[in-house]
């Protein structure tokens, strides 16, 4: 402002570096961007050896996302692209963007067990280490449930696991769990199993990319859960790169071994109308269908598994059952056709179709 002439502020500019680089000096020039006139911005920007640019977004709702990018470094390598960052006591708290390729693989493929004898039948033996399992359905059909199941069954393996909750408060998941037969106190008391509750109107995506790779990397952590995907998604309305940033999650938590389960909640109860949110079918290796279907005047729920990229399983479709404070599945529905579609028709004995009413181990 005092040199008001283009000319002049960049000669006066250019004098201040040769004065304070002579000297042995680290400067740091502070722009609030608030007035550019004649592009003194971009003079600033030439003339300086590196460029760092942080940025306060504004959101309709929750607080504003923060990022900061380095426009350049000359002499140096950086990591390009923006990095959502926080304000917190004692300073700043930088995200860095998750690059996938800088993480090499190193782990034994092996099975998941659930802990339900069925579940890991549909699945030719169980979902595997260093995969993403995605579970979708509409609402309130036992998605939920089932990745509790497995983050449970790895804790009582003496495995790490976490549970990442977007639509539930830990009391409630704690509350609604304990009561099908999956008292998970002993093993969040360990350390074994840890819940984090996700305010999605206080989450940037690289915070929670952040938050994922903290306990891989220091806590060893086997299985992820994610509950659900819509939660993550309202945290995130306006990224128009979700997939990719997705896509660059799945694959660092698969390269290190993580067993990754997804809900998603579809819209619609039954039929064959019902459609997601998002696709994000094709990040998945794995993908559990759930659907609701009618029998004799009630309600029912079946499940089965329509991919799996790293080996065979079973193309049957299994009743699921929440009864007596236990989780069961039965065999499969073998004389009914049309059960995805929510009537079913019964082509032979439906007393063979019974669910096997085995409890959960």
């Amino acid at each position: 402002m005092l040199d008001r002439d283009p000319l002049r502020y960049r000669r006066q500019i250019l004098a201040l570096k040769r004065h304070l680089s002579g000297d042995n000096c680290t400067v740091l020039l502070i722009d609030d961007r608030t007035a550019q006139p004649d592009n003194s911005d971009l003079q600033l920007q030439s003339i300086a050896h590196g460029v760092i640019q942080m940025e306060n977004i504004h959101r309709d709702y929750g607080v504003n996302r923060r990022r900061i990018q380095v426009r350049k470094l000359r002499g140096s390598a950086f990591r390009e692209g923006y990095h959502d960052y926080t304000i917190i006591t004692g300073g700043l708290s930088v995200h860095p963007r998750l690059i996938a390729a800088e993480h090499k693989p190193g782990f034994e493929r092996k099975h998941v067990p659930s802990g339900i004898q069925e579940l890991d039948d549909l699945f030719g033996g169980g979902i595997d280490t260093g995969t993403s399992t995605l579970l979708t359905g509409p609402a309130g059909c036992g998605k939920s449930t089932i990745a509790f199941r497995y983050a449970m069954s790895a804790a009582q393996r003496g495995e790490k696991a976490a549970i990442f909750s977007f639509d539930e408060s830990v009391s409630t998941l704690i509350q609604r769990a304990t009561g099908l037969g999956m008292d998970p106190a002993e093993y969040i008391q360990s350390g074994l199993l840890s819940i984090q509750q996700i305010d999605a109107a206080e989450l940037s995506p690289g915070e929670f990319a952040s938050r994922a790779r903290a306990l891989v990397d220091d806590e060893d952590l086997r299985v992820l859960v994610i509950d659900s995907m819509n939660g993550l998604l309202n945290a995130m309305p306006d990224e128009r790169f979700l997939s990719m940033q997705l896509h660059e999650l799945f694959t660092y938590l698969g390269q290190q071994g993580v067993a990754t389960i997804v809900t998603l909640a579809q819209y619609g109860v039954i039929g064959t109308t019902m459609h997601s949110p998002i696709d994000v079918s094709y990040l998945a290796d794995s993908v559990l269908l759930f659907r609701y279907f009618e029998q004799a005047g009630a309600l029912h729920q079946a499940l089965s598994v329509v991919k799996k990229r790293s080996g065979p399983h079973e193309r049957t479709i299994r009743e699921l059952v929440f009864d007596k404070g236990k989780v069961y599945i039965g065999r499969p529905l073998k004389n009914f056709e049309g059960v995805l579609t929510g009537v079913p028709r019964i082509t032979g004995e439906a007393s063979d179709d019974e669910p096997s009413r085995a409890p959960a181990a």
